[in-house]
């Protein structure tokens, strides 16, 4: 019958495409050309980070379903099932749209991701140079947040706090009431004391202050989340999935105190260990040129002793 796909005709289309394929890859291996070997590298760095982005999020059973449908539809036609493959085929028709539905929070947090990239980072798009007070502005805020921290495990007050990175978290900053507070041990504790309105919501640290509190995080879809995790590890988690944020948690019925980076939650952690984790994630680089000033200084002090080191200061 007219419009019937035989086995024979699958087979031959294949074959076709096979050997246009592999004539054509045989043709730039033989006679490679600049433009191929960037095509390749490109191609190749996509398809990694296409791999280690399944790798990190439910989309890798969604993409096992699809390509059953795939086989499925190939099956069909090899075997002559018109009803199933006429079915199969109206499904794949909108394949292209399910797909940006289905995997609508892979798709924005790669978009971000790429926004995130080094590409662009000449000297023209930087806003700001960074130099030692602003370090140091944050590696004391770091240690009084793991103050804080400290204390609200031991009297098991639930918290949440929120610092933004490259991720702009404006819409999240909305959803709470906006304090530009410099951070404190006291100001953490009462924003977090039970009874008081704001102890339910996320703190959202921004430069090294408190920008925001009261705020309304978006909860992980994750199904693999443990039992005795509550919201708060819940919304920590959406957090991090859905931008390059890091967010702690105190857990109000055991203390732990856990944190949220990647997708990835890591408890049982201790003042130490939360400091440093977060000094390395929050603390700015310094750039290559004054850090290596600062070593060299360093070497001089203790060649020469502190006074040869304040003359050279």
């Amino acid at each position: 019958m007219p419009g019937e796909v035989t086995l024979a005709d699958v087979g031959s289309l294949l074959r076709n495409s096979f050997g246009a394929t592999l004539s054509e890859v045989i043709n730039v291996i033989s006679h490679p050309k600049l433009a191929d070997i960037i095509d390749i590298i490109i191609v190749a760095f996509l398809v990694y980070e296409v791999i280690t982005l399944v790798k990190q999020t439910r989309a890798a059973q969604l993409m096992k379903g699809i390509l059953v449908l795939f086989l499925a539809f190939f099956g069909s036609a090899v075997f002559q099932l018109r009803t199933l493959n006429f079915l199969l085929q109206q499904v794949l028709q909108f394949g292209a749209l399910a797909l940006v539905v289905i995997f609508q929070p892979e798709l924005r947090r790669a978009l971000e991701q790429m926004g995130r990239t080094n590409i662009f980072s000449f000297s023209f798009f930087k806003t700001h140079t960074v130099d030692e007070q602003v370090r140091e502005q944050w590696q004391t805020a770091i240690a009084t947040v793991c103050d804080a921290v400290e204390q609200m495990s031991d009297s098991r007050t639930g918290a949440l706090i929120v610092f933004e990175r490259r991720s702009n978290l404006g819409e999240i900053i909305k959803t709470g009431t906006v304090l530009n507070a410099d951070i404190n041990v006291e100001a953490i504790g009462t924003i977090f004391y039970e009874g008081t309105p704001l102890h339910d919501g996320a703190v959202v640290v921004r430069d090294a202050r408190i920008k925001a509190a009261g705020c309304v995080l978006p909860l992980s879809a994750n199904l693999e989340i443990s039992k005795d995790m509550g919201t708060r590890h819940r919304a920590a988690l959406g957090m991090s999935e859905n931008s390059d944020a890091i967010c702690v948690v105190v857990s109000e019925e055991t203390g732990i105190v856990s944190l949220a980076k990647n997708g990835v939650l890591i408890r049982r952690l201790d003042r130490q260990n939360l400091f440093s984790l977060l000094k390395s994630e929050l603390v700015p680089e310094l750039p290559k040129t004054e850090e290596k000033k600062k070593k060299s200084f360093r070497i001089k002090r203790n060649k020469g002793g502190d006074d040869y080191g304040k003359k050279a200061e």
